[in-house]
């Protein structure tokens, strides 16, 4: 079916809508923009001339989306989101061409949120309302505040719960009354949660753990993560052969897996609890404390090649079979 235009709308000629698309009263659409098919935008909506937006979007009252902005499938834009394309804007001074702003599938803005130009929201992502985005944000992250920081993950790739539970070992008693080893399965294909015996005497506590027995691989290299500012996240990437295991050595640090059908966020808040990632999961860590250090074996030597750090690729990669590795069963 065609587009419906209200009659109060203003749609300029060579302006692109998309059929079953909606354009409601006072809402101005400049010659060259681009809106897919099944759109909403709603009264006092402005779309300069070079903006593309994609199929089922929603665009609520009161916002402006000016030249560089790119809209991708499924978007939410809350009432009077605030859109910029000049760092620096001087009245009567034009830039040759625009950052681009993109807005990737199925992410939502909150009401009155600002984003600055050339900053992404990644796929699924939440801007909370009033939130002021100075960076961009990864995919499923939840941000709020000003500047915008990380709060959560959205729970589930299609979306579902703005926070997840933060999952520990359940039904554990108190560290140091036990000497074996307990491995709990996660929602997420192939990702355990380990907690190793901690022995303590008069000297101190002492925590150990075997490679191919404990932890399901032979690491090749280690690394460590310190002196991670607050706010900042790391991670955000997926391997196509590498194994990892986590283990926060000290303070804590919070960690999510996705193997895109799933997502679970794990507290490493000790230094006798690992976590296990096996290839083909996206990991990120975030929620650094104040002095932490996070040890991170792997069964690879560094590989460029091995990862994978846009989440739309993961996808693909997942959907198409790209990796054909076999993930190891974990212990």
């Amino acid at each position: 079916m065609p587009h419906y235009a209200h009659p109060n709308a203003l749609i300029d000629s060579g302006a692109c809508i998309g059929n079953g698309s909606k354009v409601w009263a006072f809402a101005h659409i400049l010659t060259g923009a681009s809106i897919g098919n099944d759109c909403n935008i709603c009264d006092h909506v402005f779309v300069e001339n070079n903006v593309v937006i994609g199929d089922r979007v929603t665009v609520k009252c009161g916002v402006q989306l000016w030249s560089g902005v790119r809209v991708e499938d499924d978007v939410f834009i809350g009432p009077n989101a605030t859109f910029t394309n000049d760092n620096f804007p001087r009245s009567k001074r034009h830039l040759d061409a625009y950052p681009e702003t993109v807005l990737e599938k199925g992410c939502s803005i909150g009401a009155n949120a600002t984003i600055l130009p050339g900053r992404r929201i990644g796929r699924n992502a939440m801007v909370g309302a009033g939130a002021v985005v100075t960076r961009s944000v990864p995919a499923n992250a939840v941000v709020v505040g000003n500047p915008a920081q990380i709060t959560g993950y959205i729970n589930g790739p299609a979306g579902g719960k703005a926070r997840m539970p933060v999952t520990g070992l359940s039904g554990i008693p108190e560290v140091g009354r036990r000497q074996e080893q307990l491995t709990n399965k996660s929602s997420v294909s192939g990702v355990t949660l380990h907690e190793f015996p901690v022995i303590q005497d008069l000297r101190g506590d002492l925590s150990v753990g075997e490679f191919q027995r404990a932890v399901p691989f032979t690491p090749k290299r280690y690394f460590l993560v310190f002196n991670v500012q607050n706010g900042e996240i790391r991670g955000e990437h997926a391997h196509r052969r590498c194994h990892q295991f986590l283990i926060c050595v000290s303070g804590s640090c919070n960690a999510v897996v996705d193997d895109g059908r799933n997502r679970e966020e794990f507290l490493l808040d000790r230094p006798n609890i690992g976590l296990y990632i096996p290839p083909m999961i996206w990991g990120t860590q975030y929620k650094y404390s104040s002095g932490s250090v996070l040890l991170v074996f792997a069964s690879d030597y560094y590989d460029a090649t091995d990862y994978i750090r846009d989440y739309s690729e993961f996808l693909t990669c997942l959907e198409s079979g790209a990796s054909t590795l076999p993930r190891a069963d974990p212990i």
